[in-house]
């Protein structure tokens, strides 16, 4: 895992080249209960004035740790009683009762469960006639204007820099308007939709001047998707391609992050280009020392043992050098740290003891790669997988959903039209009812509307597709059929993007095939950068169950081991294990790929706008790691897969 950010325990001073300032927490769920305790704060403040607080409230997958933590807050005594909402935007067209309305969205999160009159709850309207929208906006404004105004604005961003639906190009004096979604926005939502294609190209959005009106903004972002935005908004020139910028003019606007999402900054990327990083809390130690010849190397455009002494101190690393010795000394030293994450046997050689290998004894080892989708195995790990699989390992592999609302519709009606034909051709195995099933899935495909859940019949078929497709990628990769686990954890069986929390079921089941299996090397995704949240859902899954079972024997020397999946890859200063790949070894990954037939050529979900087949990212991910480590002075290899072994707290 990525090493501690500096200085993450709430707000952090802002260096030179941040220009707004920036609260880093350990973790969303602590930014989020900080946040809620300030509009709690307001609201108190408010209420012993005998004032009304006006809260300014955004939505999507950002606020809705804020919006359970005030739920919360709620539940022990904060009355909402005296608050008035306006909610930043709306799609348009939406009807209020669709699954993706923000009004309906608001109530599930928020305003069923508090005290607040719902005379004082705005949110634009959606379904207001587009002959109307003018007055309807306008009167919008009238609203806030005599509310007094917003005290507290609560913000995310988009990949656009978008704040609201304020897309690139919206003006510093911009107001509450019907706008056109940017592409990129579009896509990022098309998970909530069930496709692009059926998201909505407008929506009504407060303008960038209606929210620097508010009297205090907080903009809150977390993941690695949003680190470069973050950046462009908190270093980069204001600018209205960036709505984001313009807070930086504002007297009381500040941004609340995870390390995540503060990953691109200056003082947490390259803090040596800042001046002493004493002053951020760190010290010259040998993670960090990595992280700094690895970023010179690739600055400079030489391989790690050609930098010289000239080359630390033209780069700001005269601190450095003075810290930890020569450059010839420090070289070497990195050197041989990346060189010893090279290992072509990722479970360890027979009573392999060399240092940097993975442990050795016992061998053959029981391994479980635990998947989060039905085909994360062989698109993330697919070399180490078939590598541990030739190597003799015992090799697990556990699908931990079923993943069945990323099936198009047209390939469950091709399936159920198999299955029709093959009742045909075998008439005892019940031709009346692959009849029945067909016209019923036929019946309902045709009438259904965008974003609507399937139909627990339909939802299964989908989820048979994708079993039957994970099983074929887990046998040509070599594991034995009885070693092919579906957990089908219960979590993602909602027949929608949005999942429930995990629960006991989900754990208990995870706990279940551990203790079966007792392993020693457990593979899971660490993919945090994940879209749509499930591989964050199945890891911290992962974790709990083995926190729980941290009293058995056999979890004392068993390894985790995250990889990552179609989105990014690990950088080289965080990688502990890089398995090199050969070209006949990448070639057969892809065929494994190919099994899943139903995610080829276009898949339903496929994240962030990269049109890429997921075979052609994986590759690509895998070549650039070979190409860093080769550019660095390693060995030269086709393609490496890397990891980095967990080191949270398994007690």
């Amino acid at each position: 895992m990525q090493e501690p950010q500096p200085r993450v325990n709430g707000r952090c001073a802002a260096t030179a080249l941040e220009r707004i300032p920036v609260s880093v927490f350990p973790d969303s769920s602590k930014a989020s209960r900080a946040v809620a305790e300030e509009i709690a704060s307001v609201i108190r403040e408010k209420a012993s004035r005998g004032e009304r607080a006006v809260l300014g409230l955004a939505t999507g997958s950002t606020p809705k740790g804020v919006y359970e933590s005030l739920v919360a807050l709620h539940r022990e005594g904060v009355s909402f009683a005296n608050v008035v909402t306006f909610n930043l935007d709306e799609y348009w067209p939406m009807d209020e009762s669709s699954l993706q309305s923000y009004r309906r969205f608001m109530r599930e999160h928020l305003f069923d469960h508090v005290d607040i009159d719902p005379r004082n709850v705005h949110i634009p309207d959606g379904s207001v006639p587009l002959d109307r929208v003018a007055s309807h906006v306008e009167e919008y404004e009238r609203l806030i204007r005599e509310a007094g105004g917003i005290d507290l604005q609560i913000l995310g961003i988009g990949r656009t820099g978008h704040i609201g639906f304020n897309e690139p190009g919206s003006g510093r004096e911009s107001r509450t308007r019907l706008i056109t979604l940017d592409k990129v926005t579009r896509l990022d939502a098309a998970s909530d939709f069930f496709g692009e294609w059926n998201v909505p190209k407008r929506a009504i959005t407060m303008g960038v001047g209606t929210i620097l009106d508010a009297r205090q903004i907080v903009l809150m972002a977390f993941g690695e998707h949003k680190a470069a935005v973050v950046r462009r908004a908190v270093e980069g020139e204001v600018t209205n391609s960036v709505a984001a910028s313009f807070l930086q003019n504002h007297p009381s606007a500040r941004f609340t992050v995870d390390p995540a999402a503060a990953a691109e900054l200056t003082r947490f990327k390259t803090p040596w280009l800042l001046g002493a990083i004493e002053e951020f809390g760190l010290r010259w130690d040998p993670a960090l020392a990595k992280r700094a010849v690895i970023w010179l190397a690739r600055t400079v455009g030489k391989p790690i043992t050609k930098l010289t002494d000239e080359d630390y101190n033209e780069h700001g690393l005269q601190d450095l050098l003075a810290a930890r010795g020569s450059a010839y000394d420090l070289n070497i030293e990195v050197f041989r740290s990346l060189h010893r994450t090279i290992t072509g046997w990722p479970g360890g050689k027979p009573s392999d003891r060399t240092e940097g290998s993975a442990p050795g004894d016992p061998f053959p080892k029981r391994v479980v790669v635990f998947s989060p989708h039905p085909d994360d195995d062989v698109i993330s790990m697919g070399g180490t997988f078939i590598r541990l699989c030739d190597q003799g390992h015992e090799v697990h592999v556990a699908y931990q959903t079923s993943g069945n609302i990323a099936v198009f519709d047209d390939d469950a009606l091709r399936h159920v039209d198999f299955v029709r034909e093959f009742a045909q051709a075998f008439p005892q195995l019940g031709r009346e009812f692959a009849e029945r099933l067909e016209e019923n899935i036929e019946r309902f495909i045709s009438a259904k509307s965008p974003g609507i859940p399937d139909t627990p019949e339909l939802q299964r078929i989908k989820a048979l597709i994708r079993r039957t497709e994970a099983r074929a990628g887990a046998r040509f990769s070599g594991v034995r059929p009885e070693n092919i686990h579906f957990l089908d954890l219960p979590f993602y069986e909602t027949g929608r993007v949005k999942k429930n929390p995990i629960g006991e079921d989900d754990i208990r089941l995870t706990m279940e095939l551990l203790e079966r299996v007792k392993p020693h090397q457990i593979y899971a995704a660490g993919d945090l950068s994940d879209p749509h949240g499930t591989h964050r859902v199945c890891l911290s899954c992962i974790v709990e169950a083995f926190k729980r079972l941290s009293h058995e024997e056999w979890t004392q020397r068993c390894v985790l081991w995250l990889y990552r999946g179609a989105w990014q890859e690990w950088a080289p200063e965080e990688i502990e294990m890089a398995v090199p790949l050969a070209p006949d070894e990448v070639k057969r990954k892809r065929l494994a790929i190919f099994k899943h037939e139903s995610q080829k050529d276009s898949a339903l979900f496929p994240g962030p706008s990269d049109h890429r087949e997921f075979w052609q990212r994986a590759e690509e991910r895998n070549r650039s790691t070979a190409q860093v480590y080769d550019a660095l002075g390693l060995p030269e290899y086709q393609a490496i897969e890397g990891f980095v072994r967990w080191k949270g707290s398994m007690a």
